[in-house]
């Protein structure tokens, strides 16, 4: 399937995700890349729904405690915010040695690799399945996390830097904090895969017996620990889907769209609904931050699922810097626009920043652990609706009905 066909650029595709969401189901079969997920996660990342307003729907049809399976996955996302919260720039950087030193590894994604064809099935259709849709489950990620790391010996930063240009649902903590766990430099050891591990949760295309996975856990184990490369094979390929071209309805920012006006300011990770207490007759204007895609370039899929919505909820798409942002803006009577990491000093001052909604309490201390962070966010709750964050948005949606 498609792109447009998995993922429909609309709120209200977000919203019959959160409504078909067994929260059971998921529990059960998540492992399972034919299992009960949610794919709620491009419409997260992009902020399309937030996790209070995720969790609050699903609580509507089922009573969950607050350490249910589907809660906790929830709580990843959040930890992987708080420690890029505390780290910064840090995260894209290892946090601490992982199994081989940072010079054993190259800096190179391997030809065969980018085209799908090195031979191991499971790597091969993880990476076709990437550029055909923009995403992949996370067990798939993992798997192929793992093989570029540890059989071939490429540097986590060079494929997490990679997979993220591909990812409807790229976030940097998320997708790079992962690409650390699963290298061993964000936990205690390596993950590690095999070909029998795939034969139990992927479907038979996906299956390779008689590869260079079809290995017991403690052979990966001396390979995931030894400088020496697995080489690849003489597969077919397919063509890598080109990445940093220029979003597609963008323009130049005008400064008569904002004159004397109130501005809400809708940038790629912000694409909810405008929230009701903005002032009459506020104005939205999309933009993209050009330092970010610069460094971060995006295939065109992501593009145009960002840009479709954007479209849907502005007037116009500016794309510009900083300081050409700030000159637009000069003349606006307020500007103001939702808090993301992702745009955290893009903006110029005169943006008055709104917080995300939040989940999980705050966690006032650095956690180097998942373990902790959870125990700390979820500490004397018994059940998911006493989370502050479902709370807040329960109270939020009865006051706009009373309104």
């Amino acid at each position: 399937m498609t792109a447009a066909g998995l993922f429909p650029p609309t709120r209200d595709a977000a919203l019959a995700r959160i409504a078909a969401v067994r929260p059971d189901d998921y529990a059960r079969t998540r492992n399972a890349l034919d299992g009960a997920v949610t794919r709620l996660s491009p419409y997260l990342t992009h902020g399309f729904v937030s996790l209070p307003e995720v969790l609050a729907g699903v609580l509507q049809r089922h009573p969950l405690r607050v350490q249910h399976k589907f809660v906790f996955e929830l709580g990843w996302r959040a930890y992987f915010r708080h420690v890029w919260a505390y780290r910064g720039e840090g995260i894209l950087q290892s946090l601490h040695p992982g199994p081989l030193p940072e010079d054993a590894y190259a800096r190179v994604l391997p030809a065969d690799l980018r085209a799908g064809a090195t031979g191991v099935p499971a790597i091969d259709q993880a990476v076709r399945t990437l550029y055909a849709t923009g995403y992949l489950h996370n067990h798939a990620r993992m798997w192929l996390a793992s093989y570029v790391v540890h059989l071939r010996k490429v540097h986590w930063r060079t494929g997490a830097d990679w997979m993220l240009g591909h990812l409807l649902d790229g976030d940097l903590a998320s997708n790079h904090l992962s690409w650390q766990w699963v290298a061993g430099t964000a936990s205690r050891k390596p993950y590690l895969f095999n070909a029998g591990n795939v034969a139990r949760y992927a479907p038979p295309a996906w299956h390779s017996p008689g590869t260079p996975i079809d290995l017991s856990y403690e052979e990966l184990d001396v390979i995931a620990r030894s400088p020496v490369a697995v080489n690849g094979s003489a597969a077919s390929g397919v063509d890598e889907p080109p990445v940093g071209m220029a979003p597609p309805q963008a323009v130049p920012p005008d400064p008569e769209w904002v004159t004397g006006r109130d501005i809400w300011l809708v940038h790629p990770w912000a694409l909810g609904d405008p929230p009701c207490d903005l002032p009459p007759n506020v104005v939205c204007i999309g933009w993209w931050p050009a330092e970010y895609l610069a460094r971060w370039p995006w295939s065109g899929r992501r593009l145009a699922f960002v840009s479709a919505r954007m479209q849907a909820i502005t007037v116009v798409q500016w794309q510009c810097d900083r300081d050409m942002l700030a000159c637009a803006l000069a003349g606006a009577r307020s500007v103001a626009t939702q808090a993301d990491p992702h745009v955290a000093g893009a903006l110029p001052p005169q943006v008055l920043l709104r917080p995300a909604p939040a989940l999980f309490p705050e966690v006032a201390h650095p956690c180097a652990s998942f373990s902790t962070w959870w125990h700390r966010a979820t500490h004397g709750l018994a059940l998911a609706q006493e989370l502050p964050g479902v709370q807040a948005w329960q109270s939020a949606t009865r006051d706009q009905r009373s309104r």
